[in-house]
């Protein structure tokens, strides 16, 4: 309407420009067309109007048939990844700019197909970028870069991708790849100004080494097709490698032989009378170092009381800074934690016996399950931490296992059971293969809960040998 007006506006004062009155209708015609333009005009107003309506329509739709999906089962819904990074941009960027009507199609949970699209992709590798993190910037932009080559339909164009691909290759060391991707940018965009520069000083810092290399040795003229070995990435951890490779669900696989000194067994605690009629179930996990697997060892009901208790005091989990000797938080480490005591609630108290009564250790001299404080051993006064229990919680639909790098073993969730293992020999000395860590949840959400138990108290029921590594 607004439009309409302004025209009215503007041919009302010409009409009025000429005081009197003709009978001539000889130039009057020229006005049945303006008004027939007016007409025109209103109705592609109308039309623009209802299909941008028709649009936000659709789009409401689409988020409500959305909502109505995630408010069934809002934890399982957001334990998606896709499902949780397109709910913070809807709700950062596409509520702000509904004008622009960018719908794309929404997931609907882990039951449905989820998908990122190029934009996606790039806005990942964007935020790594942002944090010098290289090392996923080359994964993202690369997955970006695919998705294009197979034709998918976006508004980031190539010449983009490379621009943030190129330069993360080459800060992490890799001279060759991060070359050939920027003259491949250039064959898009010849008058690219930052990927000149860069072809320029790539090719300079090439030629310097290869001077360099024929200085030092004329048999190592040829290194200049020997790609550079890629830098460290922002969060390198030494065992990187196989650790991904364990998330990956590529570990070692044991041998025949030491695959028929794993056994199942029923474990009745040592005669403990709360186990002889009812033993738990126990499965040998890996042998060396020895981690056992209980089944069936906690109930659904016992578990959403202590998720309830735990769920409000959820926060950041920290790790130990070596260089200020406090608990700090880490860009690797982003689940939430909780400490929950024996007192607070009988289930927990029973729970805590129950590891003593399978484990034969005593739980008294133990942390919580769940406590952060810096110098823990030293305020607890109770040693080192002797033991691990581990309860899984909740099914993981992909992703979530405990790995073992320095042996290449891995352990996957299964709701209601619990692994063990000894994290110290009987000497007291570590054993360094225990040493293990929690691969990324790819779909779904993990739940679980750790007993660490300490060797104060454990003299007489796990006494020391002669060796130290026994």
């Amino acid at each position: 309407m607004i439009r309409c007006i302004l025209i009215v506006g503007i041919l009302l004062p010409q009409s009025l420009a000429h005081p009197g009155f003709y009978t001539s209708i000889g130039q009057m015609t020229d006005l049945i067309h303006t008004e027939k333009d007016l007409v025109t005009s209103l109705k592609d107003y109308i039309k623009a109007e209802e299909d941008k309506l028709e649009q936000i329509k659709k789009w409401a739709e689409k988020l409500d048939r959305l909502t109505s999906t995630a408010t069934k089962d809002p934890e399982g819904f957001v334990g998606h990844p896709v499902n949780a990074f397109k709910l913070m941009k809807r709700l950062n960027t596409e509520w702000s700019e509904l004008e622009n009507l960018v719908l794309k199609d929404m997931s609907d949970g882990v039951k449905h197909k989820s998908f990122l699209t190029v934009e996606d992709c790039f806005e990942l590798g964007k935020v790594a970028y942002t944090e010098a993190d290289y090392y996923h910037t080359e994964l993202w932009m690369e997955q970006a870069l695919r998705q294009l080559d197979e034709g998918e339909a976006s508004t980031i164009d190539k010449v983009s991708v490379l621009d943030y691909l190129s330069y993360a290759v080459y800060q992490q060391g890799d001279l060759d790849k991060a070359l050939l991707l920027t003259k491949k940018l250039l064959e898009l965009d010849p008058e690219h100004q930052r990927a000149n520069g860069n072809l320029k000083y790539f090719e300079y810092i090439m030629a310097k080494e290869k001077d360099a290399n024929k200085s030092t040795s004329d048999d190592q003229s040829d290194q200049k097709t020997t790609p550079k070995k890629k830098g460290v990435a922002v969060d390198y951890l030494p065992e990187r490698q196989k650790y991904e490779m364990l998330c990956r669900g590529e570990g070692i696989k044991m041998t025949p032989r030491r695959q028929k000194k794993l056994f199942c067994r029923y474990h009745d605690g040592n005669r403990n009378p709360k186990f002889i009629l009812a033993p738990a179930k126990q499965e040998d996990e890996w042998d060396k170092p020895r981690i056992i697997r209980f089944h069936d060892i906690i109930s659904d009901a016992e578990i959403e009381i202590v998720k309830d208790l735990a769920k409000p005091r959820l926060s950041r989990a920290t790790v130990h800074d070596p260089e200020t000797g406090k608990l700090t938080t880490a860009q690797y480490r982003v689940s939430k934690s909780a400490w929950l005591s024996g007192y607070e609630n009988p289930v927990v108290s029973r729970i805590n016996m129950r590891i003593q009564d399978l484990t034969g250790l005593d739980v008294s001299t133990a942390e919580e399950l769940q406590k952060d404080e810096p110098d823990a051993f030293k305020e607890l006064g109770t040693g080192n931490r002797i033991a691990t229990w581990l309860f899984y919680m909740s099914d993981v639909s992909a992703g979530g296992a405990t790995v073992f790098p320095e042996v290449g073993a891995s352990v996957w969730p299964k709701k209601g059971t619990a692994v063990f293992w000894y994290n110290l020999f009987a000497s007291g000395e570590g054993d360094y293969s225990t040493r293990h860590a929690a691969c990324p949840v790819l779909v779904g959400n993990k739940w679980v809960s750790n007993k660490w138990l300490h060797e104060r108290g454990q003299e007489f029921r796990r006494p020391c040998t002669l060796s130290e590594l026994e």
